[in-house]
């Protein structure tokens, strides 16, 4: 199968585009975003990496020609993590630049596929991506980041700036990237519209309570007008103090115990489905 038969995209406006993989029909279907610069283009995000990403961008004419000259202006291009989880990290290897918070950077450098939780099934890709291909075959490869992020960084894009925010919580290095000017926040895992998860290695709910606390100060501070998020459909400004807010209400000692217990078996579960031997 070829990436333009594998990935779908629609134009946002503003130079941002939402790419899809078409025959990963699961919950775990992470939105990738395409924002294209005056100087740099970025990619947040990636998707499972079973086709090339960058052949698409470029054979669909969303970025310039591969074949077109570097002196003809083609614009470097960065793929940014918002965090190293399977269904959003495991096209990062087809990118020459890569970055990533630091906090997962070592995890993402080593091809940890117990912290990228890394869980696919046959029944999730409705379409094989080439002949013969399995879902246990699967893993998110080693990446050697050639950009760490850390809170308060900016990526330049010429005529846009991407402020980087640590927003731990949902893994202990998820990011969300704002774009102040436009009043857009690239949400990754961070926040979406629907029950958010805290329950996965290296989750914590302590720290996802103050992440939570600083998207409702971005909303009571009118910073965010709209969210692009890891998953399902972008939102507004209330629905995210809605979100935030809901999930420190109930951020207490019963969801604290229930949240233990999901994270032990799912550790146990991810340990054994990651220490299989593709064949």
């Amino acid at each position: 199968m070829s990436a333009l038969e594998w990935y779908a995209h629609k134009s946002l406006g503003d130079g941002i585009f939402w790419i899809q993989e078409r025959f990963y029909e699961s919950g775990n279907r992470a939105n990738i975003w395409l924002v294209r610069g005056s100087e740099q283009d970025v990619v947040i995000d990636t998707g499972l990496g079973l086709r090339s990403l960058p052949e698409y961008l470029y054979s669909s004419g969303l970025l310039q020609d591969c074949g077109a000259k570097e002196d003809a202006g083609r614009r470097p291009l960065l793929a940014v993590a918002t965090h190293v989880h399977f269904d959003h990290s495991g096209g990062l290897y087809q990118f020459d630049q890569v970055a990533v918070h630091r906090a997962e950077a070592e995890a993402l450098a080593r091809g940890d596929n117990f912290e990228t939780v890394t869980w696919l099934s046959d029944s999730e890709v409705v379409r094989a991506p080439s002949p013969g291909w399995r879902a246990r075959q699967f893993r998110v490869q080693a990446v050697q980041p050639t950009l760490i992020l850390q809170d308060g960084d900016v990526i330049n894009l010429g005529d846009r700036q991407l402020t980087v925010m640590h927003m731990p919580g949902h893994s202990r290095g998820s990011i969300c990237l704002h774009d102040k000017d436009r009043k857009v926040l690239f949400s990754g895992d961070v926040v979406y519209d629907g029950s958010l998860i805290d329950w996965l290695p290296y989750s914590r709910i302590s720290d996802y309570v103050g992440t939570c606390e600083r998207l409702i100060e971005l909303v009571d501070t009118g910073l965010v007008e709209k969210v692009l998020p890891g998953h399902f459909n972008t939102f507004g400004a209330e629905r995210l103090f809605r979100l935030a807010s809901n999930y420190i209400s109930k951020a207490g000692i019963c969801h604290k115990v229930s949240t233990f217990a999901m994270r032990s078996l799912a550790s146990l579960a991810l340990r054994v489905t990651n220490s299989r031997t593709s064949p």
